[in-house]
């Protein structure tokens, strides 16, 4: 958006005074408080919220629209916690119902990308009491061996924190070891919602919000970016993501180690919370547009395609989001057992692509600490199937 059409609306006499405050903010990059983040949330016109958060997202990426070429290990869904809002996990004694990997049946996955353009990892999955700290940096090393170059983005500050205390081990001392044994970044799940009379509702059994954030801190003093979520959508309030949002700002504002912020959608399939109903398409994105607006010091702000589907992650482009995640593949569950949009999240490169070219964006591909690896703007996808095909021949 030009300079001259943020100041018409900055001038438009339509809007009264605090809107105008606000997009005055905004225009020469300054902090909004926490009371006008939640006005934004309680009262802003959406087209307004669009106008402001796509603002703030050129400004710091013009057109560009980041993806990676990453792929998914869920080592097992048995866990020791019980969330209320989780419908992926199952308890040891229901084990029948659930899954555990071993260490060869997770290196078979990663030897099923030999060859094939991927740069991550992603290790997610439930705290399973006999999947220790000395299991995983194993794995870690073996996924190393195997293929150095591949970023390793592994467990949540939760999966973590069982595992440091299984240990006996201080944060500092579980992290250096994971680093050491080529662990290179942290994911943002378990943050839920910090509000802590929230949290004690709905996954009262797992670490708590300052235990999260020291993780992260932690983790980030040692040189280890992370990224940061919020699950929005059930029984929170306006003000308990503005408190959510806040914390993330404040420890930002300390150690800078937050890559993205991922919203992330509640769903209310096969959980003890299938209740609350789920919000609207419209109040995803008025949450895309207001966090962006409010996390000045966080560089990108994460659509995850597989949770909202396809349509609305386009659509979430124009309300503050930079980033679509990756091509993932089909066996991630953590989402899909919740009931998400997409039931089998697999897109090809030229697919996402396409995607992101549909709304006219500008695609990126990026490593894991978005380090810009291909121009997708115009790519010739068929040299690269005739490529492949002379490559066949010859073979």
């Amino acid at each position: 958006m030009s300079s001259e059409n943020f100041l018409s609306l900055i001038n438009n006499s339509s809007i009264n005074q605090e809107f105008k405050t606000i997009a005055e903010k905004v225009y020469h990059g300054q902090r909004i408080s926490n009371e006008e983040g939640a006005l934004l949330y309680e009262k802003g016109e959406l087209g307004y919220l669009a106008t402001l958060a796509n603002y703030v997202r050129e400004k710091k990426h013009g057109n560009y629209t980041f993806f990676n070429r990453n792929f998914h290990i869920e080592p097992t869904n048995i866990c020791v916690y019980t969330c209320n809002f989780c419908s992926y996990s199952r308890l040891l004694k229901e084990k029948e119902d659930g899954w555990e990997l071993s260490t060869k049946e997770m290196m078979d996955i990663v030897r099923s990308y030999d060859g094939k353009p991927v740069t991550e990892v992603h290790i997610v999955g439930g705290v399973h009491p006999k999947m220790n700290l000395d299991f995983f940096c194993d794995l870690i090393r073996q996924i190393k061996a195997h293929r150095p170059e591949l970023h390793v983005k592994a467990f949540t500050a939760v999966e973590l924190y069982y595992m440091f205390k299984k240990a006996h081990l201080t944060l500092e001392e579980g992290l250096e070891k994971l680093k050491d044994a080529g662990m290179d970044s942290i994911p943002g799940g378990g943050a839920e919602i910090f509000d802590e009379e929230i949290r004690n509702k709905i996954c009262a059994d797992k670490c708590s919000t300052d235990e999260w954030l020291e993780i992260h801190r932690t983790a980030h003093l040692l040189g280890i970016p992370s990224n940061v979520t919020m699950l929005y959508g059930h029984i929170e309030n306006y003000y308990h993501r503005i408190d959510h949002l806040d914390r993330i700002r404040r420890l930002q504002d300390e150690t800078n180690g937050f890559n993205t912020f991922i919203p992330l959608k509640f769903r209310n399939m096969d959980n003890d919370m299938s209740n609350v109903p789920e919000v609207s398409t419209l109040e995803d994105l008025r949450n895309y547009a207001v966090s962006r607006i409010y996390l000045d010091n966080v560089s990108h702000l994460k659509a995850y395609w597989p949770m909202i589907g396809r349509s609305t992650a386009q659509l979430s482009l124009g309300y503050g989001v930079d980033d679509l995640d990756g091509t993932i593949n089909d066996t991630t569950k953590i989402y899909t057992m919740a009931g998400a949009e997409e039931q089998n999240p697999s897109l090809s490169t030229q697919q996402l692509v396409e995607l992101i070219k549909q709304v006219r964006r500008h695609p990126i591909e990026r490593d894991t600490v978005y380090h810009v690896l291909q121009d997708y703007q115009d790519y010739d996808f068929n040299r690269e199937e005739n490529t492949e095909l002379t490559a066949s021949v010859k073979q």
